[in-house]
């Protein structure tokens, strides 16, 4: 099972809070005061710092106290639209910031932050993604000689990324990397040069003394501060002292994809000024994703993130394909064999329960995810297992009695059990294919991913 995604508490708590607004109809001062107390109590159990959630509340309080609001009729929808506003402003207003690249070639990317927050392999993202969506000529280059193997693995994540890697010259100090670094870049006419810096299990003057020193001599138009989003208060303490150090123009947070509480998300740019730029969803070169502040808020508020989901789907599915399965299922036509298709797709999107929670609506159903083993494992053992049918069974799974199942269970390597558990949520798919043809799209729009789900009988939805 994945671990809880980050701001899930934060999320349940706000929605709860809600939850109360909405079923209130008009609303009184005391009310909207009530309610501010506890999203500030929420706030600070998410570790966000105490200055920001100040702040915040003060914000939220001035306007949800208004007489449009107490009046409205809608007033606790009202709310929810000026806490969704303050979290956008808190998390650095609408839209991505985009990494810089107006500048003279090669254009210097310096890498900052604490040791274990992900930064050599945030460099190797980063290269990865200005490769590919932004079609540059990238060079890495690690300045890290304080930990073994620290440059073997730069070049290895550059290897992986297809990109080039500065050649490792032992004896060098930092400076003399990263002076040797711009030269090639220069003179084999690079893009961007990644410099990857060394970091610290705290930080202390030297770390930041050789961090200046190498800003000095290459002029990065990005300083970029890798933080690790599990290590919550701690990490503005880091923010901080990098700020005053070396003015960040940008923070990457990594394990967003996690279990931490999310405050130090929350907290980044107030208090260094400089705006979340890009987000590690997972181990992946390729999970990195732009930050943008309104699709987090979102989440954290229960709306969900469609256009991400959108995006990502984009990326990933094959449009011709996806068009003649839902031509079939139209029809009613549906066996193993689209199931088995739709596996492969969802599988390159990604974790199933991270793309459930970019659905609106989600958080109502939580308990019955929770109990359904969503992860991308079990899809591709049920992929082999699909795989090791007969035509004839893919087609009319009604023909799989006990022997049937256990050859293939032998098969696919896996036990008669999941094969039963497969058939099993094969169906129940069909009958939420056919609920949702029922329902038509007002019915879906009016309840959601929950009106898919059966009503009674304690069936898993997937």
């Amino acid at each position: 099972m994945e671990r809880v995604a980050m701001f899930d508490a934060l999320s349940g708590k706000l929605g709860d809070v809600f939850d109360r607004l909405r079923r209130r109809g008009a609303l009184s001062e005391s009310d909207v005061i009530e309610a501010m107390r506890d999203i500030r109590l929420a706030l600070l159990e998410a570790d966000v710092a105490l200055p920001v959630v100040r702040d915040f509340i003060a914000k939220v309080r001035l306007q949800a106290v208004g007489a449009e609001v107490l009046r409205a009729v809608s007033p606790g929808q009202q709310v929810v639209k000026i806490v969704n506003d303050a979290l956008v402003d808190a998390l650095g207003g609408e839209g991505a910031v985009p990494l810089n690249l107006n500048a003279a070639s090669p254009i210097p990317f310096l890498m900052v932050g604490l040791q274990g927050s992900g930064k050599t392999t945030t460099s190797g993202k980063i290269a990865l993604l200005l490769k590919e969506k932004q079609r540059k000529k990238v060079l890495l280059a690690s300045l890290d000689t304080q930990r073994p193997a620290a440059q073997l693995q730069l070049a290895q994540l550059a290897e992986r990324a297809g990109v080039a890697s500065l050649p490792i010259v032992p004896g060098e100090t930092p400076v003399q990397i990263a002076r040797r670094a711009m030269e090639t870049g220069r003179r084999e006419v690079f893009d961007v040069v990644i410099l990857d810096t060394a970091g610290r299990l705290a930080i202390d003057q030297a770390l930041m003394d050789e961090v200046k020193a190498i800003r000095d001599v290459t002029a990065p138009a990005e300083t970029l501060l890798v933080v690790d989003a599990m290590t919550g208060q701690d990490a503005l303490a880091t923010a901080t002292a990098f700020n005053e150090a070396v003015s960040i123009t940008g923070i990457v947070m990594t394990r967003l994809d996690g279990d931490a509480r999310g405050g130090a998300a929350l907290s980044m740019r107030a208090v260094t000024g400089a705006p979340i730029k890009l987000m590690g969803m997972g181990e992946k070169l390729d999970a990195l994703e732009p930050f943008h502040p309104e699709r987090i808020a979102g989440r954290i508020l229960g709306m969900g993130d469609i256009v991400s989901l959108v995006e990502k789907a984009a990326e990933n599915v094959d449009q011709q394909k996806a068009e003649q399965l839902a031509k079939k299922m139209a029809r009613g036509k549906f066996d193993l064999e689209d199931y088995a298709e739709q596996l492969k797709q969802i599988t390159k999107m990604g974790s199933l329960s991270g793309i459930m929670g970019m659905l609106p609506g989600v958080g109502k159903i939580k308990q019955q995810l929770a109990e359904a083993d969503l992860d991308t494992s079990i899809l591709k053992r049920q992929a082999a297992i699909i795989s090791s049918m007969t035509k004839a069974e893919r087609a009319n799974p009604d023909i799989m009695k006990a022997s049937r199942k256990k050859r293939v269970a032998a098969g696919s390597g896996t036990s008669v059990q999941e094969v039963n558990r497969l058939l099993k949520q094969f169906e129940q798919m069909k009958d939420m294919m056919k609920r949702a043809q029922k329902l038509g799209q007002k019915g879906l729009a009016r309840g959601g991913l929950a009106a898919l789900l059966p009503q009674g009988g304690g069936r898993r939805p997937f």
